[in-house]
């Protein structure tokens, strides 16, 4: 009987730590702010976030007035940018809808940064699939 209580004590603490270990850690950052200081902090959330967990998958979603963060001699934060897309969990995306509002183009965009159809459509979805959300602003 003890032995029996033993397995399945075993089993379960296997299948627990089964299910924490495959368990990710999945954030999308939505971001619609010119502020700087919002960029900053998305950028330093982002760089805390993969140096406590390089496993995360961490996706930062721009439109409205947040576009100036990811253009070419437009942003305030690029180099950050550069270094966190090094990393294949972060993505940085623009909406294209804000990209054609604003006059654009993907070319100005800083390497690496990618374009979704719709960024609202982007973070509704990434959420549909189980991504915890964070609106960055102040």
């Amino acid at each position: 009987m003890k032995q029996h209580v033993l397995l399945v004590g075993v089993l379960l603490l296997s299948a627990v730590l089964s299910f924490a270990q495959s368990h990710l850690y999945n954030v999308v950052f939505d971001i619609t702010s010119k502020d700087t200081a919002d960029q900053k902090t998305v950028i330093r959330l982002v760089k805390e976030i993969s140096s406590t967990d390089p496993n995360a998958h961490l996706e930062v979603v721009l439109y409205g007035q947040s576009l100036d963060m990811v253009v070419k001699d437009r942003s305030m934060v690029a180099q950050s940018v550069q270094e966190l897309t090094a990393n294949k969990n972060v993505a940085f995306k623009v909406c294209a809808i804000a990209m054609k509002h604003h006059n654009i183009d993907k070319s100005q965009l800083l390497t690496n940064v990618d374009t979704v159809p719709d960024g609202i459509y982007e973070i509704v979805s990434k959420q549909g699939d189980g991504w915890g959300y964070i609106k960055v602003a102040h």
